[in-house]
């Protein structure tokens, strides 16, 4: 199973696939773990500038969980325990990777798919793509960690609507709510997710991980220590900032090698 999540490569951004369309990219345990192993390995690489999170085919990026290996896998509390563990390990591999990550979504984008996209930093769906969290149908609620991303991302009440309604909702209703960037036509979406990808690409590496990671500390109430603040500065002794000044001033574009 853990061919059905793809890494793909060009250059400086990366493309990983939920492969499971004949489910619409619904999410097995093996999914998970999988997905998870794969950001730990994107986030280690300094090569990286981007990844750009999709699914296979045109109907999904994930139509939530695989409701039917529950019966095998979440049949109690104590089986439900080590799926969720598996489940946590993933969002948190998703929350600390280093790069940034594009949400391409078309289609289906509900339960764990959303889950997964509200941890990325950008989202970019299509007109027609549907987004929502029904697991009240199934009796199933989602944990603290499931939550999380999606309270910072829109806030206490959205998320409580999204809960409590198990509501699926289009596309432009999301983008009202926050949980995306920007809509574009189903037959651009591609285009218009890579084309936001490269320009993250085009940019200093360094300074990209850093915006993401001084935006990300501000979601913490706690006040900034001297050290964090001075990291802010850090950036002036980077070769890539002499190379953009330099740049800059000449009139060309800069080559930036994360150093």
């Amino acid at each position: 199973m853990t061919d059905t999540v793809l890494l793909a490569r060009e250059g400086a951004i990366a493309t990983v696939t939920l492969d499971n369309p004949e489910r619409l990219n619904a999410l097995s345990r093996p999914m998970w773990v999988r997905l998870g192993e794969i950001m730990a390995e994107l986030s280690a690489d300094e090569s990286l500038r981007c990844a750009v999170i999709r699914g296979a085919g045109t109907k999904a990026f994930a139509a939530g969980a695989d409701i039917a290996e529950f019966a095998r896998e979440r049949c109690d509390s104590t089986q439900a325990r080590g799926y969720g563990r598996a489940v946590e390990g993933t969002i948190d591999a998703l929350a600390h990777c280093r790069h940034p990550l594009v949400a391409m979504i078309q289609g289906a984008c509900v339960g764990g798919g959303l889950e997964i996209a509200s941890l990325c930093d950008l989202r970019i769906c299509g007109e027609t793509a549907r987004f929502g969290v029904p697991v009240k149908y199934l009796g199933l609620v989602m944990g603290y960690s499931e939550l999380h991303a999606l309270v910072r991302l829109v806030g206490h009440a959205v998320t409580m609507e999204i809960a409590l309604e198990g509501r699926v909702f289009g596309a432009a209703e999301a983008r009202d709510k926050g949980l995306v960037n920007r809509v574009v036509p189903d037959d651009r979406l591609e285009q218009e997710a890579y084309e936001c990808a490269h320009r993250i690409a085009e940019g200093a590496p360094l300074v990209a991980r850093w915006h993401k990671k001084f935006i990300c500390r501000l979601a913490d109430p706690a006040t900034l220590t001297a050290a964090e603040r001075d990291e802010s500065y850090a950036c002036f002794d980077t070769e890539d900032y002499r190379a953009g000044r330099e740049a800059f001033l000449a009139k060309t574009k800069p080559q930036f090698k994360g150093h």
